[in-house]
């Protein structure tokens, strides 16, 4: 019997409907997943005009936020998640050579 893994890493990305700003954090958020934690993630995306009640819980004021819920500790970024090196340094993400 094998037992289900579990991803490394849990995301949850806070967007507004489809706005240049929320599709560029979803671009540069999947492109990273990809290149750095192929099969070691999970990423919730959450349309705040959808379900507001989701961003208000959690605090979210601004879109797009990324909230990184695993591991611990818990990690809060806002913007497009352009800039690479620095995103990934937020969330404690090694690159790969």
């Amino acid at each position: 019997m094998s037992e289900r893994r579990k991803p490394a890493f849990k995301l949850c990305l806070y967007i507004a409907d489809h706005t240049p700003n929320s599709d560029e954090a979803r671009s540069n958020l999947t492109a990273l997943c990809a290149r750095h934690l192929a099969g070691r993630h999970e990423i919730e995306i959450v349309d705040v005009l959808l379900h507001p009640e989701r961003a208000l819980q959690s605090g979210v004021l601004m879109t797009p936020t990324l909230i990184k819920l695993l591991p611990l500790p818990e990690r809060r970024l806002v913007g497009t998640l352009g800039r690479t090196e620095a995103v990934m340094l937020a969330l404690g993400i090694e690159a790969l050579e």
